[in-house]
């Protein structure tokens, strides 16, 4: 029965999953949302204007500090752009031209939050959403998850304020189209990330400078 019952339970969850290639972009739909499954690695924002790219430290410092938007490759090596997509700061992400393709939308908490309920709470949505390769070992054990929900989450690293890298096969980390909401943070903003050594999904304010993943949902 129990074996029955585990099948059943695997079908189940095949059965919720939609992989498709129509819109130009891989999707998945996990539960009742459609998310890409791969991280954004646009240039141009939805009204054709072109995002600039920054690749020097002291540049990347002075564009947050502005205020302006960016996007970067991890090591400014565009390889990485091809498995992990690209960075951005927080101002790519909120423009107003938007950064997310026609159709999609950068999610929000809520969108967020609906995504880890499903797929069982944050204690244990990180392993489910992890991708099974190209994550680092934990102690001699590998720190890939299963990607039981699809997710296919890859630990594209971070770009820190200052403009060094950091991270990369170690963390994933995607920005949440919402600011923090305390008034002396008003230079946060959401975001969630992944550990490799870990199975669990943190929720954290980050500067709005640092660049980070995106990952787009249907609108």
């Amino acid at each position: 029965m129990r074996k029955i019952s585990l099948i059943l339970s695997g079908f189940v969850l095949s059965a919720l999953l939609l992989f498709s290639c129509s819109s130009g972009h891989k999707e998945v739909k996990i539960g009742n949302q459609v998310w890409m499954i791969e991280n954004l690695n646009v240039d141009k924002f939805r009204n054709g204007d072109p995002i600039p790219e920054v690749k020097s430290e002291e540049e990347w410092k002075k564009v947050g500090e502005k205020g302006q938007p960016a996007w970067c490759y991890y090591d400014n090596d565009p390889a990485n752009g091809e498995k992990y997509g690209k960075l951005y700061n927080w101002f790519a992400v909120n423009d107003p031209r938007g950064l997310a393709p026609d159709g999609w939308k950068i999610p929000s908490e809520v969108d967020w939050s609906r995504l880890f309920d499903f797929i069982g709470g944050e204690s244990v949505a990180g392993q489910k959403m992890k991708s099974a390769e190209l994550w680092a070992e934990n102690v001699g054990k590998p720190g890939s998850g299963t990607n039981e929900s699809g997710y296919s989450g890859l630990p594209g690293g971070v770009r820190i304020h200052n403009g060094k890298f950091i991270k990369l096969g170690y963390e994933a980390h995607w920005w949440s189209s919402e600011t923090y909401p305390m008034t002396y943070s008003e230079k946060f903003a959401w975001y969630h990330f992944l550990i490799y050594g870990r199975g669990n999904v943190v929720r954290n304010s980050r500067n709005k400078t640092l660049g980070l993943s995106v990952r787009c949902l249907r609108e």
